[in-house]
């Protein structure tokens, strides 16, 4: 991997790249994480493939995606994305993976709830069965993803979509950090965008890197 801006740079490891300080923000009420989005999307804008991303993906955007998954301290995923991408347990023994759902339909006897790396957010009234799994509850109808990351231990949350999660994280202004890969595919169809859904945005992040690998473009944005 090589970075193109800011310095070029012939070689340079993703955790030189991507593992900067980070720390808790202010709310009016407590602290939350720095919550940063990690999503690949094509050269047309695409996030997915025949509903997963993993067509879009190559090695080095699955190093990126695992050497930030070593700096988290947690996942927080769209229930959707966790059944179309069968997330189980991960790698890093201490991540803790946030499943955000507003109806309760959760399957809480996966592997990853049962390897104790899983827990469950979701709003006040959703249904769901008796668990010993961690239930972060905020908000009714759907979940208060700002109240719910208050509750949630840590600096740093890697947001890892779908686009229904990404969409409201932006539209409550959760989202500090943006790790984009581009793929080197045009795919066509009619898949997501980052923010499929979203109401009408417009806010500024700055471009902190651009490295390149085998054709792929990874860029940080912050703000």
């Amino acid at each position: 991997m090589r970075r193109l801006f800011p310095d070029p740079q012939d070689h340079i490891t993703v955790n030189d790249a991507y593992n900067v300080p980070r720390a808790r923000k202010a709310t009016a009420k407590a602290t939350r994480p720095t919550v940063g989005m990690c999503m690949v999307q094509s050269i047309d804008g695409s996030t997915i493939v025949g509903g997963t991303s993993l067509a879009l993906s190559g090695p080095a955007d699955r190093d990126v995606l695992l050497g930030l998954r070593k700096i988290a301290d947690c996942v927080l995923v769209g229930a959707g994305t966790v059944r179309q991408e069968g997330y189980g347990p991960p790698s890093n023994k201490v991540l803790k993976v946030g499943v955000v759902t507003s109806s309760g339909q959760v399957d809480l006897d996966t592997p990853l709830f049962a390897s104790g790396a899983g827990f469950v957010v979701a709003p006040l009234d959703a249904p769901l069965p008796p668990t010993s799994v961690r239930v972060v509850r905020a908000g009714h109808g759907r979940a208060d993803l700002g109240a719910a990351l208050e509750q949630i231990e840590g600096n740093f949350v890697q947001l890892e979509g779908g686009a229904a999660l990404n969409s409201a994280m932006f539209e409550a202004d959760l989202v500090d950090e943006i790790n984009l890969t581009i793929s080197p595919l045009i795919v066509g169809g009619e898949g997501k965008r980052l923010t499929h859904g979203a109401t009408d945005l417009l806010r500024r992040f700055t471009l902190e890197h651009v490295l390149e690998d085998d054709g792929f473009l990874f860029l940080r944005y912050v703000r």
